[in-house]
């Protein structure tokens, strides 16, 4: 009698928390991730990996690189020098501009990323579609000249606040910085200007933070913000496996509450959705320095995937820097199209995607670095030809904790990732 109140308690429990009696002891799983950390950070000490200049293009590409507030300064004097030049022989003035179009831009197999070719188009002052925008850039030379002299950083909202009325909307600054970067041949961070502080990471990581000792293991369930200036970052230590990039806040709040990290050694990162430039070079810097495999939990629908390109592969507006800013060979982990019926996913939790979505996911089809990889072309055309996505917090229908305790672990187990 009391065995079979035992057997149906704990058949009650497999059916709430579908496939934990498939887990194997953490021990083992943690010898799967251990011969995978050792793997990745064998194929990162390989010889160094191909860049724009080892191979030939049937065209020129421009890419930036990381300047000194001095060299910035320099540019930007030559720059303007260039331009009075041009005003004194009554020639007016003109900047030639990088186009930072779609058609200037080309996904590159080698390299794995996105690059910017070298067409520009001129913003001449003189002309009454191109002056305002040709006002707004040489008004952001001038602050940038301003940074370097006093050696200060800014956020891209101080910059927008020091002329409203040229700027009028903060998009139209971001991009013209955007345009300067590139004009002058230096990271954006190059020129002092950052964004604010969106991106966190917690777990098994040590860093330096402007001479300031990190331990991320003891900054609670919140934390600790991705520092905007990445430059000041330093001494990475490390005793984890790998890193588990994160779409959404809620699942990494879930996963740092309950110490997820220290289950599997791991660290844990998320940029709260979109990922920003800051989130970029940090995860980017955590690979390179500490050689640990990363893993991506997003949602399964077409810009979940979209985001985890921005980070493998970098996003079209920032083509000029994907060198800085791409963090190579990110394994999708989940939640993909497929997971929908294999941990059932029951249909009131899958949500019916729009035109829209469709129409995404169809484009995405066509571009090149999803082509690259047959595993994402197969969850693609699942997902589109289902026209069903899902949230990772659709996994919460078998328990608040289920991400944690039972998905995560069995995908690492079976090594599920593509």
């Amino acid at each position: 009698m009391a065995d079979n109140k035992k057997r149906r308690r704990k058949d009650s429990i497999d059916d709430e928390q579908p496939f934990k009696n498939k887990l194997k002891p953490d021990a083992s799983i943690l010898e799967t991730l251990k011969d995978f950390s050792t793997a990745s950070s064998s194929s990162s000490s390989a010889p160094q990996a191909l860049t724009l200049q080892d191979l030939t293009l049937p065209f020129r590409c421009r890419e930036v690189a990381d300047l000194s507030l001095s060299s910035v300064q320099s540019n930007i004097e030559s720059l303007i020098l260039k331009i009075a030049h041009s005003i004194i022989s009554g020639q007016g003035f003109s900047f030639d501009v990088p186009s930072r179009s779609a058609a200037n831009q080309l996904y590159v197999a080698e390299l794995d990323r996105i690059v910017l070719k070298d067409k520009s188009s001129q913003r001449p002052f003189a002309n009454i579609s191109t002056v305002r925008k040709s006002a707004i850039t040489a008004r952001i030379l001038q602050l940038i000249h301003q940074l370097c002299l006093k050696g200060i950083h800014v956020t891209k909202r101080d910059l927008f606040y020091t002329d409203v009325k040229l700027f009028q909307d903060q998009i139209q600054s971001d991009a013209v910085l955007d345009d300067v970067s590139c004009m002058l041949g230096c990271t954006r961070s190059s020129l002092n200007v950052v964004a604010a502080e969106k991106g966190v990471v917690v777990g098994r990581l040590i860093f330096s933070d402007n001479g300031d000792m990190i331990d991320c293991t003891k900054m609670g369930m919140g934390g600790k913000a991705i520092p905007p200036n990445i430059d000041r970052v330093g001494d990475m230590q490390s005793d984890a496996l790998f890193i588990l990039l994160v779409e959404k806040d809620a699942a990494y709040m879930r996963l740092a509450e309950d110490r997820f990290y220290n289950r599997f050694p791991c660290i844990i990162v998320t940029a709260k959705g979109q990922p920003d430039v800051s989130t970029r070079l940090f995860l980017r810097k955590m690979k390179t320095e500490l050689k640990l495999p990363v893993l991506a939990l997003v949602d399964s629908d077409p810009y979940g995937l979209k985001i985890l390109s921005v980070y493998g592969c970098g996003s079209k507006n920032m083509s000029y820097d994907s060198a800085n800013l791409t963090t190579p060979d990110i394994k999708w982990l989940g939640v993909r199209p497929s997971d929908l019926d294999k941990y059932k996913i029951p249909e009131q939790c899958r949500l019916p995607m729009t035109e829209q979505d469709i129409k995404t996911g169809k484009d995405m089809l066509e571009e090149d670095f999803v082509k690259k990889n047959p595993g994402w072309v197969e969850e693609l055309t699942l997902m589109v030809k289902t026209k069903q996505k899902a949230e990772i917090q659709a996994l919460s229908t078998f328990g608040f904790q289920y991400l944690s305790e039972v998905y995560l672990p069995l995908k690492l187990q079976q090594k599920d990732w593509l």
